[in-house]
């Protein structure tokens, strides 16, 4: 039986992982690409951040973005979750904590649930371009929905 998911729910898969995929719209169409995230309960807010390029410059024009995060288990064990809200660009000495929270939370979390103890960003998120400076930015949840089957 597919059931739906309260908030407090959601907000607890969204915080005990860091993989999702990120939703956005470019030249009028739907992209979805892997993100490594982290959910910041504080801001109710997703921070990620990535290498300049096509998404980035496809979200500078349509801030409207979504996050979707699973929990699968087996066709008939899983937990889906979809927060949809505004991208955010940081910059300067918020963007640089942003980040350092980032690295933190996601480091606990593979700590937590994989029992692996990655040292540097680069052991569990794509490695950014040599020279690029990674663009820190937030989805500012404006929605949260879930569903779940037989969980």
């Amino acid at each position: 039986m597919i059931k739906n998911l309260i908030v407090k729910e959601c907000i607890e898969i969204l915080s005990n992982n860091y993989i999702g995929r990120l939703a956005y719209i470019a030249q009028g169409q739907p992209f979805v690409v892997p993100i490594t995230y982290y959910y910041d309960r504080h801001n109710n807010s997703i921070i990620s951040y990535s290498a300049g390029g096509f998404k980035i410059e496809s979200m500078r024009k349509n801030s409207l973005i979504s996050l979707e995060v699973d929990e699968i288990r087996s066709v008939n064990r899983w937990r889906s979750v979809l927060a949809h809200g505004l991208f955010e660009e940081l910059s300067s000495i918020d963007a640089k904590h942003q980040l350092h929270q980032f690295a933190q939370g996601v480091k606990n979390i593979i700590a937590t649930k994989e029992k692996e103890n990655p040292q540097f960003i680069g052991e569990f998120s794509s490695k950014l371009e040599a020279e690029g400076i990674p663009i820190v930015y937030r989805l500012n949840i404006d929605k949260i929905t879930g569903k779940q089957r037989n969980w």
